[in-house]
């Protein structure tokens, strides 16, 4: 079993920024692609970036892209999504999420990941 655990949301104003972190427990062995997908009430569940296990490819979303940065360091079975230039438009649960090995590539897609968060709440006031 693999554990996932998102902290790091608050409430900001438009132009903040924000770090938010996801450590990985138990099995962390089997955890090999990381990402970060955002969710609000009523919407679907979209992708936000991704990042493979070695950290040498990684896929952002085009309306995060140049503002947010992923990034993980292994020996703390940890991934962290840097926030820049927040916009309203950023806000919603962000929900960590990790693939299982073999699969290890810049997904973009929530099927591809096994393992789940709770989600952590970011809110970018106008």
């Amino acid at each position: 079993q693999v554990q996932l655990v998102e902290s790091g949301g608050g409430l900001v104003q438009t132009g903040g920024s924000l770090r938010l972190s996801c450590t990985a427990s138990g099995r962390t062995g089997s955890v090999y692609t990381m990402g970060w997908f955002r969710q609000t009430p009523g919407k679907e569940r979209k992708f936000v970036a991704s990042i493979t296990f070695g950290g040498g490819d990684t896929n952002y979303a085009e309306s995060v892209r140049g503002r947010f940065a992923i990034s993980r360091d292994n020996s703390k079975n940890t991934v962290d999504l840097q926030m820049n230039s927040l916009k309203p438009e950023d806000t919603g649960v962000y929900y960590c999420a990790a693939t299982i090995p073999p699969i290890d590539g810049p997904y973009t897609v929530a099927p591809a990941y096994e393992y789940w968060g709770r989600g952590t709440q970011v809110t970018v006031s106008s």
